[in-house]
């Protein structure tokens, strides 16, 4: 288990003094790139068939989760990372406002509204795309991108992840990412109310 640093322990890189040759994944390999402008990764449901269809024609594998992503946290970061290492694109199905409301998290959730919950996931560099649903829950989104993994929290079991059956059905697999302790969204919101 990693340690929080406090900013006074902030870890130093350490950078090499040549760069590492092109193709090795390191800090410094290959030129830099502008970050892309994360308004392009947020898809709506045709652009994202059409993205889905574009990553199978190169055999790449793509990734699904979905979630409230209210207040990003390390949980969320933690689940976001292990999913993007299970494949090669990873795209996020995201509750739509309407949607978290139904859900009953509390008549002042979500605390920061779809655009700007799909924004914060769509600038992380481990996020490939973010589709919005406006459902209880993802199963139409599933069955239109047909993902070759699903990855949720550790607070599911395979047999109750949405989307799983029609995922393992086509050889696919469903993921369970342990839960980073300490940390919730709904626990965060009842710390700021004061209860």
């Amino acid at each position: 288990m990693g340690r929080l640093l406090g900013p006074h322990r902030t870890p130093r890189l350490r950078l090499r003094a040549s760069p590492e040759p092109a193709g090795h994944g390191g800090l410094l390999s290959g030129p830099p790139r502008p970050p892309l402008d994360p308004h392009r990764k947020i898809l709506s449901w045709a652009e994202a068939a059409a993205w889905r269809e574009r990553a199978a024609a190169a055999g790449e594998r793509v990734v699904f989760t979905n979630g409230v992503f209210d207040l990003l946290h390390p949980g969320h970061i933690d689940v976001l990372r292990h999913a993007r290492a299970e494949g090669d694109r990873l795209v996020v199905g995201l509750n739509a406002d309407a949607s978290v409301r139904r859900l009953g998290k509390g008549p002042e959730r979500p605390v920061r509204a779809e655009s700007e919950r799909a924004y914060v996931l769509a600038a992380l560099e481990m996020v490939d795309a973010v589709v919005v649903f406006g459902e209880d829950t993802p199963l139409e989104l599933v069955r239109r991108l047909l993902p070759d993994v699903i990855v949720k929290g550790g607070d599911y079991a395979p047999d109750t992840v949405v989307g799983a059956a029609e995922v393992t059905a086509r050889g696919g697999r469903v993921v369970i990412v342990p839960i980073t302790p300490g940390h919730s969204t709904t626990a965060t919101v009842e710390r700021l109310r004061g209860r």
